[in-house]
């Protein structure tokens, strides 16, 4: 019913920049928070960053500083533009986010895409 579709990853050389984007579609009545995760090899998934609908955002430490996220309202988008980046960034990322389902207020389900590797070479 609802779709999470990340696009943006690629190899980049260490310092450069990157910028993720994610699109959510389907029978969705609202969207709370968004996000973006990553996950290294051999390594948990954690968090990079999350916003709310209003635009507050918190970041993982490591990103802070480097990485900004942002989302449109209107389009069901989140992106999270990457600069400075460290070989220690390398990481599939995941976009995510709490979905209140068409149809079914007050119903608040966490969705996921699929993933996009970013690879960031010294």
């Amino acid at each position: 019913q609802v779709r999470l579709v990340e696009s943006g990853g690629g190899l980049v050389q260490a310092g450069g920049s990157l910028r993720l984007s994610c699109v959510a579609s389907g029978s969705i009545f609202s969207i709370g928070a968004m996000g973006w995760y990553r996950q290294a090899p051999g390594k948990e998934r954690e968090m990079v960053a999350r916003i709310s609908p209003g635009g507050s955002t918190n970041y993982q430490d490591s990103v802070r500083g480097r990485f900004t996220i942002s989302r449109d309202n209107v389009k069901n988008t989140v992106a999270l533009q990457m600069n400075l980046l460290k070989p220690e960034d390398t990481a599939v990322y995941y976009c995510t986010a709490d979905v209140e389902i068409g149809g079914r207020p007050n119903e608040v389900y966490d969705f996921w895409g699929q993933g996009t590797q970013v690879t960031v070479s010294s």
